[in-house]
């Protein structure tokens, strides 16, 4: 063979190696494409089914995160010293998903309310405010109790801000020790009275400096600065047929019933016959420094705390209780300083007003310390309940510091209507 024929043959096996490396390239690139694809056919399917299950698990995630007893609020109470505002909204909560999984539950009417303290012209804050809705309820559900009271500190802050953050823990403790008994009136009296006594020690061992339970305290205000404290308390017990007012002092609790304001505690100062003949039982004394006060130093006859008075000033409270009516149409709980500068009548007058279909806006420029304050107030009927109430407090605050009230002012409206 001759050189040029070798060439040429060389040539041709060259050209034809290359066609077949071509051919196989391209078998390969389709092969490859077709594996690729299929890859992300895959991967985005895969993708799809992890999203599913993800946004399934988020949902059975919230679903069995949903807290079966909400914490109340109004109310959170914000800041209770301040402004609060609440309805039982935690239990409507509750009852919508108790439906939806099938559960069957008592049907219960939310409560509503607001709130307001004010430090007034007084130099000291020492007064304090509790609101617990549903702070108890029986084993079955079937009984469901609102708690709500109003601590007036005197000689110091620290009996009031105690009864604040102990008294309805107490007094849970206390129903929780009868709940196998029927909650009748007696159940709540005996549970109250005991719960009393409880906090009165309690006052009795606090100190000065926010120490409780320890009297050998040693600190710089132990002795006289922590005995000459104390603080009167009104309790209201709210449930859905009846309520009840436990009254220390002379904070006051009254009833606005059918359009008539209807006194559910009665003032305990020391003039009052019956105290007074108690305190001269007791071996005390009632002497007029401007005006009637036990031993000349405590202007009322009964309160929690008050060490250097005892046994002359009791512990002991006075029990109002009544069955809840259609009329009812709030609840009003304050400390004197309300009560020494608007009468009964007028502060239930003036809640009404505020809680009824298009009562008197939150507007206080045009209210005067005259009877006609309510009457005078602007209009608003885009208002919700639950607002209204807070409006009524601060309204009731506002017209006590408009009559000049020296104390420390602190109200809480309780909304009774049959919704």
């Amino acid at each position: 063979m001759s050189k040029e024929e070798e060439s040429c043959s060389k040539c041709l096996h060259a050209c034809r190696r290359r066609i077949e490396i071509r051919n196989f390239s391209n078998f390969a690139s389709d092969m490859f494409s077709d594996i690729e694809i299929q890859r992300r056919v895959e991967k985005r399917t895969e993708a799809s089914t992890s999203e599913v299950f993800s946004h399934d698990k988020r949902r059975r995630t919230e679903t069995l995160d949903t807290p079966l007893l909400a914490t109340p609020t109004a109310l959170s109470p914000e800041s209770l010293s301040s402004f609060s505002t609440a309805s039982s909204d935690g239990e409507t909560q509750f009852l919508a998903t108790a439906s939806s999984s099938s559960l069957v539950l008592p049907a219960v009417t939310p409560i509503l309310f607001g709130s307001v303290s004010l430090s007034g012209r007084a130099r000291e804050m020492e007064d304090a405010i509790s609101v617990q809705p549903e702070f108890f309820r029986t084993q079955d559900g079937s009984t469901r109790l609102h708690f709500f009271a109003v601590f007036d500190g005197h000689g110091g802050s620290h009996v009031s801000a105690l009864c604040k953050e102990k008294m309805h823990t107490v007094l849970a403790e206390e129903l929780a020790a009868l709940a196998a008994e029927e909650m009748d009136e007696h159940v709540w009296r005996s549970a109250v009275k005991r719960c009393f006594v409880r906090m009165d020690h309690l006052a009795l061992s606090a100190c000065a400096c926010g120490r409780v339970g320890q009297p050998l305290c040693r600190c710089e205000r132990s002795g006289i600065e922590s005995e000459i404290v104390g603080s009167t308390a009104v309790v209201s017990i709210i449930s859905e047929g009846s309520l009840l007012v436990a009254n220390c002092g002379d904070s006051r609790a009254v009833l606005s019933r059918g359009g008539k304001a209807v006194p559910l505690s009665s003032d305990h100062k020391p003039d009052r016959p019956d105290e007074l003949a108690r305190i001269e039982a007791a071996g005390g004394r009632v002497i007029f420094v401007n005006g009637a006060r036990v031993h000349g130093i405590l202007a009322m006859s009964r309160a929690l705390g008050d060490k250097y008075l005892k046994p002359v000033v009791t512990s002991e409270p006075e029990f109002f209780i009544r069955e809840r009516t259609p009329e009812d149409e709030c609840l009003i709980l304050a400390s004197d300083g309300l009560w020494d500068v608007l009468s009964n009548e007028l502060a239930c007058s003036v809640a009404r007003k505020c809680l009824a279909e298009g009562g008197p806006a939150l507007s206080t420029e045009d209210i005067s310390s005259t009877s006609s304050a309510a009457e005078e107030a602007n209009v608003n009927d885009g208002q919700k309940p639950e607002a209204r109430c807070s409006m009524a407090a601060a309204l009731l605050a506002r017209l006590a510091l408009g009559r000049r009230s020296t104390d420390n002012i602190s109200v809480i409206v309780i909304d009774l209507r049959k919704r």
